[in-house]
């Protein structure tokens, strides 16, 4: 008995064969079609006669095939080097159901094997049937009424729920282990955004990166909270290994947890130039306020970020630091905790629209309603990755209709000025650690 790995190859082999020969024969195949069948057809709908003739034409391109390999049928043929070995039933995939078509079989006169038609191979594979289950399933069909939506065959089997269940399993795995594991070497990323949420009922970290063009890409994610270091450092270690450098100026917006900080220093040092996302600090701030004190707050801090000028906004945080120390101590504490880190943006001197952009970290949260809306339908959550393949999924799923950032034409501006911005850090870090070194010690 041939084993799983054995049937692929010799899958692929014969579609390989059918290939090589659909691309040298110049005859056509032709399809005849009774004109009475075609007029009943045509009476029941034009979908049901398209539907009739494609199922007809792949039974054709069978028969030519096996016409091909073992010569025309009841015709004595010498050097022929297979026969017919009758037909059987089979099916092939058409839009996400299986359609049952006869499949004519032939063996080898030298080994006495059967020999695969490569036309059956190709129009019955099962990623086909994946792709099209899982391209469903995220435009917001159920599994339950997968049959009622998508049969369009009479006689289509293979879109039970259980079966269509099984389909997305299998094609969800594949697409969490390609986010998980595609190169990012070729990615020019300069802004990295890293935010967390809690997605039933557990935590969850995602990295997603902006390249030179303003393509918003998913590079990463992994169960565990914001406030764990070594979720975050593994998940950037992860990265690297996949090829993305740390050593080059980047934007890292992160939503103020000190874990995913300490976590991007240690990777990347003083190639990084942290943002601190400016909806939670404005969020964090005015939910120490009573409603009615919180628009003001929150307008007043929304204009100072606005600002052109990083002085200028910091001089008007800091006079709204010294209202709420009267009013409300803790919310001025709020304000202040990292305040110079939600003012990068305005230090690197940027266009207003990327400004915008590259200032929070709603490119993720976006993602994220994506992904609660798609996997609002799952009843139960079964399996050790189950929530990690749905998730994975909807990411890929969000990347693929994302449109670019605002104002992406300026992000040349953006990395020059980290360019320019990191050369200067450079020699001040050297001076310190020199400073530091040339201290007299202190005598204990």
């Amino acid at each position: 008995m041939k084993t799983q790995y054995q049937k692929q190859a010799a899958s692929a082999a014969a579609m390989k064969k059918f290939e090589d020969w659909a691309q040298g024969n110049r005859e056509p195949i032709q399809l005849q079609f009774g004109t009475p069948d075609m007029l009943e057809m045509a009476k029941q709908g034009l979908g049901e006669l398209l539907r009739h003739l494609g199922k007809l034409f792949i039974e054709q391109v069978l028969e030519t095939e096996a016409a091909g390999i073992a010569g025309p049928r009841s015709k004595a043929q010498a050097e022929r080097s297979a026969y017919r070995w009758g037909r059987e039933k089979g099916y092939c995939v058409v839009d996400g159901q299986k359609v049952p078509v006869a499949r004519p079989r032939l063996r080898s006169k030298a080994h006495n094997q059967e020999i695969p038609l490569g036309s059956y191979e190709l129009f019955q594979r099962a990623s086909l049937l994946e792709e099209s289950v899982w391209h469903k399933i995220m435009h917001g069909l159920t599994m339950r009424n997968y049959r009622e939506v998508v049969q369009q065959f009479s006689d289509a089997y293979g879109v039970d729920k259980s079966t269509v269940s099984e389909h997305f399993v299998e094609a969800s795995r594949k697409k969490l282990e390609m986010l998980m594991t595609r190169s990012l070497s070729e990615l020019a990323i300069d802004v990295m955004m890293i935010d967390g949420t809690v997605f039933k009922g557990f935590s969850l970290v995602v990295a997603m990166g902006i390249d030179r063009f303003g393509h918003k890409i998913v590079l990463g994610l992994r169960q565990g909270a914001t406030e764990n270091a070594a979720v975050v450092g593994e998940l950037l270690s992860e990265l690297a290994e996949r090829g993305l450098k740390f050593d080059q100026p980047r934007l890292y917006l992160v939503d103020g947890g000190r874990a995913i900080r300490r976590a991007i220093i240690d990777h990347a040092g003083d190639a990084a130039f942290i943002q601190r996302c400016q909806v939670h600090k404005i969020r964090n701030v005015c939910e120490h306020l009573e409603e009615n004190e919180g628009h003001a707050v929150r307008y007043k801090m929304r204009c100072a970020y606005l600002m052109d000028d990083e002085a200028d906004a910091k001089l008007a945080l800091q006079k709204l630091y010294g209202e709420l120390m009267e009013a409300n101590p803790s919310a001025a504490a709020s304000l202040m905790e990292g305040m110079e880190e939600t003012l990068t943006v305005l230090n690197l001197r940027m266009g207003k629209k990327l400004m915008r952009s590259v200032s929070s970290t709603n490119g993720i949260e976006s993602s994220f309603s994506v992904a609660d809306r798609i996997c609002r339908q799952v009843k139960r959550w079964q399996g050790s990755d189950h929530r990690l393949r749905c998730v994975g999924s909807a990411m890929l799923f969000a990347e693929s209709r994302w449109n670019r950032v605002h104002g992406y034409q300026q992000m040349g501006a953006l990395v020059s000025s980290m360019k320019a911005a990191y050369a200067r850090r450079i020699p001040q870090q050297q001076a310190a650690i020199r400073r530091q070194v040339s201290a007299p010690s202190v005598p204990t």
